[in-house]
């Protein structure tokens, strides 16, 4: 199949799933992630239709962004050093990875640099595993409240990488978590914090995500095949 064809899969899969949780299937945005994904197949991807991009690494992504343009919204969903946050705020109008002070507060620097409010989702390592990049449950709160206070960036809502297992019923309970941190800490009302971003579900699960509450699914591999 080619790539419209699996985008337009993917989108009745969104869709059903959204209606199957009585959900408006346009509360669910599709990240088509292109890491490794060469300038071509991508330019065909925005060609069916997709409209927000999701890079793993930042100078991947610059090399990209540098030959594509703004040919879409581009998000960086990977993680995030400390030291490349100064080309991240240029390159990306969402980081979905924030998972610590440090890094909120080198975002807001280098933003208010260049004058602008960064986007951001905070990463929660729901599973806790070491491996993983996230800010650990429990201290995701205090995480928020504390970014919250700066002023070149916008908490937009919470974002996961769950446990990789072959039976999606197996990860629902991790959507169900993050979804209800995020309810726990929107009843906190901290000022210009607004959680109503879930970014969980890639190509194995995101059904399941977004029976949970998604609201940003990330898909690659469903859309461009297995990466060599």
């Amino acid at each position: 199949m080619s790539i419209a064809d699996n985008l337009k899969h993917i989108h009745d899969r969104i869709a059903a799933a959204a209606k199957r949780a009585g959900r408006d299937p346009s509360s669910v945005q599709l990240i088509v992630v292109t890491k490794t994904v060469d300038a071509e197949r991508i330019r065909e991807a925005v060609a069916a239709g997709a409209a927000i991009l999701g890079e793993n690494r930042v100078q991947e992504a610059k090399e990209k962004i540098e030959k594509l343009g703004q040919i879409a919204s581009w998000h960086l969903i990977g993680h995030l050093q400390t030291n490349k946050a100064k080309y991240a705020v240029k390159l990306f109008d969402m980081i979905h990875s924030v998972d610590n002070l440090d890094l909120a507060k080198e975002l807001d620097k280098q933003a208010g640099k260049i004058g602008k409010i960064q986007n951001v989702l905070i990463e929660v390592s729901i599973a806790g595993e070491a491996a993983k990049a996230g800010v650990a449950l429990q201290e995701a709160a205090g995480l928020v409240r504390e970014a919250a206070k700066l002023k070149h960036i916008a908490i937009k809502g919470l974002m996961a990488v769950p446990p990789l297992l072959d039976n999606p019923e197996m990860v629902r309970p991790y959507f169900q978590r993050l979804r209800e941190l995020a309810a726990g800490i929107a009843q906190e009302n901290i000022p210009d914090v607004s959680l109503q971003e879930l970014s969980m579900g890639m190509s194995g699960d995101f059904e399941t995500a977004v029976e949970e509450g998604s609201t940003v699914v990330r898909v690659g591999t469903a859309i461009f095949g297995k990466r060599s």
